[in-house]
């Protein structure tokens, strides 16, 4: 079966939500037939290559005059059937990488191209209970996660933020703790995230573990997660979003050679 073309959607809105997160919906009748209830999938954003000639135009096939364009994964925050609305969440960190660019220049009625979505990355809500930790990257997601979580949840949700301006107001379990962190240089090495991971009091039963960060932070959680605590390969989720001084391809490669992925 043939993949189900791009949709080429419009700008409807943009908004800063923190000083370094920005929400642009999506909409347009290219949007009938998405599938409901995908928050928390992913779908790939194609932006025009640095040589092409910047058009966003749909089509099954790459033109043999225009470059591949650039393709990026974002998470599904929330999609409106009836409006025929998607709302997806950047992190703004200037100019570095085109999606960002894209975001934080992004004017209504601009046109992109959107392909998926992609599987859903949920925790698993029987669990006796939760921890949860990521960056800014991450949040999107993890947002989706604690909205979905029963009334009944316990447990952590670790979230690193650049500035104590970037939090949200999420909607999560009574039970289930937050905790901020700050970290105003995350593009450095840094173990601002697993210190706090690691500081937390382990409790009874068996966890559900989602986790999505950096490339060598993520791995320093999942090295704790499975080799220090025991959390078997069925109930933890560790990925990385982006690498430290590398492209979206360098962390796809990295993720790809990451040869201490299923420790024990």
């Amino acid at each position: 079966m043939a993949k189900p073309l791009p949709r080429l959607l419009s700008v409807i809105r943009t908004r800063r939500l923190t000083p370094n997160m920005i929400r642009i919906t999506l909409g347009g009748s290219n949007l009938a037939g998405f599938p409901a209830a995908q928050e928390s999938a992913y779908v790939k954003l194609m932006f025009p290559a640095p040589e092409s000639n910047g058009g966003m135009e749909l089509s099954s096939e790459a033109s043999v005059e225009e470059p591949k364009p650039i393709t990026r994964s974002y998470t599904i925050r929330s999609f409106d059937e009836r409006l025929l609305e998607m709302e997806l969440d950047f992190v703004a960190h200037g100019d570095n990488g085109p999606a960002s660019a894209w975001a934080i220049n992004a004017k209504v009625g601009d046109k992109i191209s959107v392909a998926g979505p992609g599987a859903k990355k949920m925790a698993d809500m029987s669990a006796d209970w939760f921890f949860i930790a990521g960056d800014m990257t991450a949040l999107p997601a993890i947002s989706v996660n604690l909205e979905q979580m029963p009334s009944n949840a316990r447990g952590y949700a670790v979230l690193e933020i650049i500035h104590e301006s970037d939090k949200q107001n999420l909607l999560a379990p009574a039970g289930l703790e937050i905790h901020w962190l700050i970290n105003p240089k995350p593009d450095r090495p840094n173990s601002v995230l697993l210190d706090a991971v690691k500081s937390l009091p382990w409790l009874d039963g068996t966890p559900n573990v989602w986790a999505a960060s950096e490339f060598e932070s993520m791995r320093a959680m999942r090295r704790y997660f499975k080799g220090e605590r025991g959390v078997g390969r069925g109930d933890i989720y560790a990925s990385s979003y982006w690498k430290m001084g590398e492209t979206d391809e360098g962390n796809k490669a990295a993720k790809r050679n990451d040869t201490d992925s299923d420790i024990n």
